[in-house]
């Protein structure tokens, strides 16, 4: 009897991985994560001058990267801070509202049903 008494019902199994699927299999949060990928090769665009200068300097220091090259590890995190936060892809994402819708899967496929 106490085995029964720990086994969950088929109906809280069930629940329990239903709420687990959601953020997985979500197909509006594999349009965001592709888009905030987008968006992360942007910044890193935008932000290639600091990158490079930082890589110099970390070829040049060796194991004293740490101490040589912090004020260009400062200005690299200036400009990601600058380009890749919240705020900024939360923007990006309301200028590309049609680009995220197309791509979640299965929306194309109500549009070309009309054709």
């Amino acid at each position: 009897m106490a085995d029964q008494q720990q086994q969950p019902t088929a109906e809280k199994k069930a629940k329990i991985k239903e709420g687990s699927r959601d953020g997985r299999l979500s197909f509006r949060k594999f349009g965001e994560h592709q888009l905030r990928r987008e968006f992360k090769e942007l910044a890193i665009d935008k932000c290639r001058t600091e990158i490079n200068a930082f890589g110099k300097c970390a070829e040049e220091s060796g194991l004293m990267v740490v101490f040589n090259c912090r004020g260009f590890n400062k200005e690299l995190n200036k400009c990601m801070q600058i380009h890749n936060s919240h705020e900024a892809f939360d923007t990006y994402m309301k200028e590309n509202e049609e680009l995220l819708k197309a791509k979640i899967p299965g929306r194309n496929l109500n549009a070309n049903a009309g054709k």
